[in-house]
């Protein structure tokens, strides 16, 4: 009788060895696939008040940059805020800015991004977020209600 050796077995832990390699990659592509935010589909509605704004360069210049800081209201109280906005834009052409918008709330910050025309009534994309709005996607509608000081209603629809 000839003794076993490891070589023997080597066709079956190649099989082994591969099928494991090939469950480890699907199982990636499927958690990859499935990877979901902490922020089920919600409708968040907030207004806000403009308390600064600064300019960087020549008003409605390529490469100017404006800075804008906001305070935050829930709808049970238009006195006590309950965060604040930042918004930082740049400006491509005459009438367009890229916006970059930041809202911490208590529970975590709602990122934003857009393309604006006007800041009177634009939609932005939510690209992501911390704490509870970890990884949030969805919506953001900005409506002007008043000029001076400059008031709007913020709706973020978010969707996951």
């Amino acid at each position: 009788m000839r003794p076993t050796s490891w070589c023997a077995n080597l066709p079956a832990m190649r099989r082994l060895v591969m099928g494991a390699i090939l469950a480890s990659v699907v199982l990636c592509f499927v958690g990859a696939g499935s990877s979901v935010g902490a922020t089920g589909p919600a409708v968040i509605r907030l207004t806000d008040v403009q308390i600064a704004s600064a300019l960087k360069g020549q008003e409605n210049r390529v490469g100017t940059i404006e800075i804008y800081r906001q305070l935050l209201f829930g709808s049970t109280s238009k006195s006590k805020a309950i965060g604040h906005g930042d918004i930082v834009c740049l400006v491509v052409s005459g009438t367009e800015r890229r916006c970059d918008n930041g809202y911490v709330l208590p529970r975590g910050t709602i990122f934003t991004g857009a393309l604006v025309q006007s800041r009177l009534f634009y939609t932005a994309a939510i690209t992501g977020g911390t704490g509870l709005y970890d990884n949030a996607r969805g919506t953001l509608t900005v409506t002007a209600t008043r000029l001076s000081p400059r008031r709007e209603i913020l709706l973020f629809r978010l969707t996951g």
